[in-house]
This record gives structure tokens, C-alpha cells and sequence, in this order.
């Protein structure tokens, strides 16, 4: 069965050794074809796939000049690939190595090493990105981690300035937790932070909406493309499905239930900011949004 998750992308500039390929891969993953180098490396910031079958000579650019242009970009530097050439040259292997090939297929094709090279790289790069997601999941919650956070209010931030837009940044606590803690037991804590990240996921539904557990009993929101009033209305919606939960704490001084505070900033493109400023602004204010008497949102542009 035709694996449409993984893509792999076939570089050659001879139709017959394109069409052999793809004879022997359409079956085990979605294919996509250059016929030359500036194409390859165009579609392969396109489509970003798994893997790349990369021809070494091709007449506008050699397959060690794609390479190069692969790995040096952010967004594709990540790409499997592996050289397809009818030479063998040791001092050839050596430099695809260099440059970050990991491995090399011959011409003429052998059906049987064919499929069992490219099917031994798919399943590493499946093997990789599982891990590599488990590495940025919080376990307790099943939402991203601080680590994953880190790199994702980096991220965002920079396309923020870019973009000439307007991004909202939440710091979030869960009010008077160590009373729900002490009173209920970690137990009952941890199940009932499970529920506030199902309140966080229920409602931030567009593609680049984020939500990660920043520690303990806060979690940090970073909402693209959102005004004041925009992320008011969002975060009203969090507070809003966290009550329909109705977690009964009867030990909170905010409410009979479990809530929540928030210190939120909304940062402007024009701003030459960093992550820790960001942050330093939020937290301060959601530190007064406890001073009110919790259970509420503070909001401001920084």
C-alpha cells in the first residue's frame, strides 16, 4: 500500500532513469521528479521531502553543487539524500559523504538494491521524526515541551518581523495549583492539568496556533497574526472551555472551580525584541493579573 507521508524526491536529467525510479518507488512513497538541479532545489523547498534521489551530473549544476545549496538552507537542511551516479570514485564517495549524502546508489539500477536502500532510509527518517517528536512532547500532557517552545517563539518571532504582523504571546498559570495539589493529591493534579491542555487544544484550532507546557503548572500560548482583540477573544474561549470543564476546587480563593491567569503581550513587527524579553514582559504580567485576584487576563503591546 502506497505510503502518501513520506515523499521522496527523484533529481535526473535522463527521462529514462526518472521513469525506471519511479517505476520501482511508486509504491512505497509519494514521488516527485526534477530534471535538473535549480528545479531540485526548488521543489525540494517546496515540498520539503524525506528523501532525495540526487543524480551526481546534470548540466546546469553537479549534484554535489545541489547538496550544498540543500544542507546551507534552514528549511531543507534536514532532507535525506542519497547520490545516484554511474561512477565509481572513491574520492567522489568521499566528498557526497562531506557534504552530508547518506549513501550512494550505482547505475545501472538493481531493482532489489534500489528499494532496499531507499526502504532502509524512509524507515530511519520515520524513526528519527518519531523520536524527534517525543523529544519535544510533555509527557504528562501530550503537548509540546519547553525545548519545542524555545525554538518555536524563536521562530515566530522572526517571521513576525518579516511578515509585518502582529503576534500574542500568553504565559499562563493555573491558580493556587499547590493548594489543588496538597488538597487532592499530584494524582488529581496531574490529571487535572491534563484538562487544562484539552482546554488549550479544544480551542486553538488555526495551523500555527501554539501551545506548550512552560513548566509545572504554566503553559505559555503564541498566537501569529493577532491583535489585542483578537487574542482577548481566544484566550476568553480557553478560560471559557476550562470552566465548562467544572474541575471543582474548593480550596481556590479565585473561584469554586479550577481557572486560570494570564499575562499576555502583543508584539509588533517593527520590534527588535528576543524571546527573553518577551517572556519577561508576559511574566510580569501575569503576575499582575494575580495581584487583581487571579482568574483573569492582563493584556498589553509591549
Amino acid at each position: 500500500m502506497k505510503n502518501l507521508s513520506q515523499k521522496v524526491l527523484i533529481v535526473d536529467d535522463e527521462k529514462a532513469n526518472r521513469k525506471i525510479l519511479k517505476e520501482l518507488l511508486q509504491d512505497e512513497a509519494t514521488i516527485i521528479f526534477a530534471k535538473n538541479g535549480a528545479q531540485a532545489v526548488e521543489l525540494a523547498r517546496k515540498h520539503l521531502p524525506d528523501l532525495m534521489l540526487l543524480d551526481v551530473i546534470m548540466p546546469d549544476r553537479s549534484g554535489f553543487e545541489v547538496i550544498e545549496e540543500i544542507k546551507s538552507d534552514k528549511k531543507t537542511m534536514n532532507i535525506s539524500v542519497i547520490f545516484v551516479t554511474g561512477l565509481a570514485n572513491s574520492d567522489d564517495e568521499e566528498r557526497g559523504f562531506d557534504l552530508g549524502g547518506c549513501d550512494y546508489i550505482y547505475k545501472p539500477f538493481k531493482a532489489n538494491i534500489v528499494i532496499a536502500r531507499v526502504m532502509m532510509h524512509l524507515e530511519l527518517i520515520k524513526q528519527r521524526k518519531m523520536l524527534n517528536e517525543v523529544a519535544h512532547l510533555d509527557a504528562l500532557t501530550g503537548i509540546s515541551n519547553r525545548r519545542r517552545m524555545d525554538i518555536v517563539l524563536a521562530d515566530e518571532l522572526a517571521a513576525n518581523k518579516r511578515d509585518h504582523k502582529k503576534l500574542a504571546v500568553a504565559l499562563i498559570d493555573v491558580d493556587y495549583f499547590k493548594h489543588y495539589n496538597d488538597h487532592y493529591g499530584h494524582g488529581a493534579g496531574d490529571a487535572a492539568l491534563k484538562k487544562v491542555a484539552t482546554s488549550f487544544r479544544e480551542v486553538l484550532q488555526r495551523p500555527r496556533d501554539f501551545v506548550a507546557r512552560y513548566g509545572g503548572e504554566e503553559f505559555l500560548i503564541i498566537l501569529p497574526d493577532s491583535n489585542i482583540e483578537g487574542t482577548q477573544l481566544i484566550i476568553n474561549n480557553v478560560m471559557k472551555a476550562l470552566a465548562e470543564k467544572a474541575i471543582k476546587h474548593e480550596y481556590s480563593l479565585a473561584s469554586e472551580f479550577l481557572t486560570i491567569s494570564i499575562g499576555a503581550v502583543i508584539v509588533e513587527s517593527d520590534q527588535s525584541i528576543t524571546p527573553a524579553d518577551v517572556l519577561a514582559k508576559a511574566d510580569k504580567l501575569l503576575y499582575q493579573a494575580k495581584e487583581n485576584g487571579r482568574n483573569q487576563l492582563v493584556i498589553e503591546s509591549l
